[in-house]
């Protein structure tokens, strides 16, 4: 989905079935050892708190987590403009895992998308994990958690419109930062990939949004002691701490 919007400015190095991710030749050294720098703490920090504080039987929950996430992101959606956009997770895998475990299940869906389907390249994994993963999993959390406390903690219309808007967050700031790396990286000029990268993602947002809030509306519904902060009626808890 990143690169879609970019394909139009860069047709030497572009191709269609590496437009979801950063492809590899894009960012220069610098750039790629500083993302791959963040991604690995980030990532290794969260493997520590899980081994640490997670109880065993969440770990199911990350795996079936791990798989929606990954069978939603082949689904595109069409966006104006020839391009199209798809659900990114980061959001989703933070609300429902919580910012250490979520981190972890979206390090593994880039990977295996990476290895296996070469969707996005190695040398910048680091930059693709942290984009879209880290951003919307790790911060996009935060936001959320700020957002559902400020309205409400315990209503489904807090927890609605928190997801809501942090999930188009994730994207739009996800899309930013590439458009940094890029800039930084001289694959491309900053305004050039802000406009492309940002016109395109506020749009995109919508869509991660919509698919974010009805995954996690009907599991608050039908099964909320699944989500990471559920609401005070829910029992039992899969995680024993709130981050």
């Amino acid at each position: 989905m990143i690169f879609t919007a970019l394909l139009p400015s860069l047709p030497r190095l572009a191709s269609p079935w590496l437009a979801m991710h950063i492809p590899d030749g894009f960012l220069n050294l610098p750039v790629s050892l500083v993302c791959w720098g963040l991604a690995i703490a980030l990532v290794a920090l969260a493997l520590n708190r899980v081994k640490a504080t997670y109880k065993d039987r969440a770990v199911p929950l990350m795996g079936v987590c791990a798989a929606f996430i990954f069978a939603a992101q082949m689904i595109n959606f069409p966006i104006p403009g020839g391009t199209s956009g798809h659900l990114l997770g980061g959001t989703l895998a933070g609300v429902l895992l919580g910012p250490w475990a979520g981190t972890l299940v979206m390090t593994v869906v880039f990977m295996v998308q990476a290895l296996l389907f070469q969707d996005g390249g190695l040398t910048v994994l680091g930059a693709n994990i942290f984009n879209m993963g880290l951003v919307g999993t790790f911060g996009g959390y935060y936001l959320y958690k700020a957002l559902r406390s400020a309205l409400g903690f315990q209503s489904w219309r807090a927890m609605a419109i928190a997801t809501a808007i942090t999930a188009w967050t994730s994207v739009v700031v996800g899309a930013l930062f590439c458009a940094l790396e890029l800039a930084l990286s001289g694959t491309v000029p900053l305004v050039v990939a802000l406009t492309a990268m940002l016109v395109w993602h506020l749009m995109i947002g919508v869509g991660e949004a919509l698919i974010s809030l009805l995954a996690v509306s009907y599991i608050w519904r039908t099964r909320p002691g699944l989500i990471f902060d559920p609401p005070a009626v829910a029992a039992p808890r899969y995680f024993p701490y709130r981050s």
